[in-house]
């Protein structure tokens, strides 16, 4: 996408939203999407095997329904 398709994104974004968004802070959003979006783009482009992915790793700890020790819930 180019600048204009990504302000027109973000005006169409925006009213779909209900948000009210004058032409500087549209520009100010779309500068800061262009941006996002690249950095994506960079990220996705390195190469990164399955096996480096640690999302696998994660493990979260188990529920406890003890009380905080302050008695707070």
């Amino acid at each position: 996408m180019n600048e204009m398709h990504i302000l027109a994104y973000v005006k169409a974004s925006a009213m779909a939203q209900g948000l009210a968004l004058d032409e500087a802070r549209a520009q100010r959003v779309a500068s800061h999407l262009a941006r996002t979006a690249h950095l994506a783009q960079l990220l996705e482009g390195f190469p990164l095997s399955v096996e480096a992915e640690p999302a696998e790793l994660y493990q979260p700890l188990p529920f406890s329904e003890t009380p905080h020790k302050d008695g707070a819930p």
